[in-house]
């Protein structure tokens, strides 16, 4: 068996419990805690509390460990996380919930940057984009699998479930990883202090110019992705004038969209060339707000739907994309350091985001949010487009520099 294998079903159960945290938290907080809307925040808050605080020293961690033992300590730490908020929810305590929250956060960003540094180690240049793909269908599959499940059984009495489903799906991939082969760690570049080893990564995300293109690309998209999430329940409520479970069907739909994107990856990855998608997903998003500012009270929702499933499906072929190229031009001693320094600077984006556009559409109007969304979306596609990102022909050309 591959070790690319137990990589992947190990991340069909981490992304699984995720993604029940995600659609959950809110849900559970306003049915089983009774919380008002600052609370119900606060604990959504927590939860991207790991990806910027674990982020940069998970990065040195996995530029230093054995990835094998990263991988069962991620898997655990998320068993134990979500295990926690399952005893949160049972004994009613909120604080203790929203600790355990965050704690599970933590395994889920650990494991996501241990298995990107390991793909490059047990995949050879030919398999690299097909590899990243596999690795991120099961991501995919749990965005459209479960906000659909979770909608269709979530209740007052259901609700105490879905934690202790989240604590079985993580206690799975604990099993899996244990049947992962030792994945050595690249050779350990000069010693130095924390400072010094974290600013490596920076810096040199800084300095290449096609990681940079990624570092914006990626921080436009996903500010226009959050102020998105922000204006839409507004717009079908209040513009478009229809049933608020429009917003989960969009949200399928775009889990859909990132299914059926990592599929043709998958399938097609050794074939289209890199700087062809690597235009085409953040390009394509632009045509999401540019359908919704047009829908009227009288139009059918299937165009909002169509707009969640073009923004799930091109840039989820475009993730991959990057990380392949993310892998190439990276030395190994610093790949866990490159990624956390993009996946921080992404996640760190996605609050300020919805702080701003929240604001804006509180003193305009949805649609103004939808125009704030349309101009982040063309700057993520203007910094690949004038950048060397469309001049990427191979991944097998692209070579790490010191």
């Amino acid at each position: 068996m591959s070790p690319l294998t137990p990589l992947i079903r190990a991340a069909y159960g981490l992304h699984i419990a995720d993604q029940i945290a995600l659609v959950s938290v809110p849900l559970v907080a306003a049915l089983v805690f009774d919380a008002p809307a600052p609370v119900i925040g606060a604990l959504i808050a927590c939860q991207s509390m790991a990806h910027l605080l674990g982020s940069v020293p998970f990065g040195i961690l996995v530029d230093t460990v054995q990835l094998r033992r990263l991988a069962m300590i991620a898997a655990g730490i998320s068993l134990i996380g979500f295990g926690a908020a399952a005893l949160g929810v049972a004994s009613g305590s909120l604080i203790g919930f929203g600790c355990a929250i965050t704690f599970s956060g933590f395994g889920i960003v650990l494991y996501t940057l241990t298995a990107l540094s390991a793909v490059p180690r047990i995949t050879d240049i030919q398999h690299l984009a097909p590899a990243n793909a596999r690795l991120e269908l099961p991501r995919a599959m749990a965005s459209l699998a479960v906000p659909l499940s979770i909608g269709l059984v979530v209740s007052d009495f259901t609700a105490g479930w879905l934690f202790p489903t989240a604590a079985a799906c993580a206690a799975f991939a604990c099993v899996i990883t244990w049947r992962l082969p030792p994945i050595a760690p690249a050779p350990r570049s000069a010693a130095g202090g924390i400072l010094r080893r974290i600013s490596e990564g920076g810096v040199f995300v800084w300095r290449h110019p096609l990681l940079r293109a990624i570092l914006f690309c990626a921080l436009f998209w996903n500010f226009a992705f959050s102020a998105l999430l922000v204006s839409m329940v507004p717009l079908i409520e209040d513009v478009y004038l229809m049933a608020p479970g429009t917003f989960g069907i969009a949200l399928a739909a775009f889990g859909a969209g990132a299914v059926l994107g990592s599929w043709i990856s998958t399938r097609m990855g050794t074939r289209i060339a890199p700087q062809v998608v690597l235009l085409f997903g953040p390009g394509v998003s632009i045509l999401a707000p540019l359908i919704l500012i047009n829908i009227g009270a009288t139009h059918s929702p299937l165009l909002i739907y169509l707009a969640f499933l073009i923004i799930g499906f091109g840039p989820s072929m475009w993730l991959i994309a990057q990380n392949a190229v993310r892998q190439r031009v990276s030395p190994p001693q610093v790949l866990g350091r490159v990624n956390a320094v993009i996946q921080t600077a992404i996640y760190g984006v996605r609050p300020l985001a919805a702080l701003i556009s929240g604001a804006v559409v509180g003193a305009t109007s949805p649609k103004v949010g939808l125009a704030l969304v349309l101009a982040g979306f063309t700057l993520s596609f203007l910094a690949a487009a004038l950048s060397g990102l469309r001049h990427v022909k191979s991944y097998s050309a692209l070579r790490a520099t010191p």
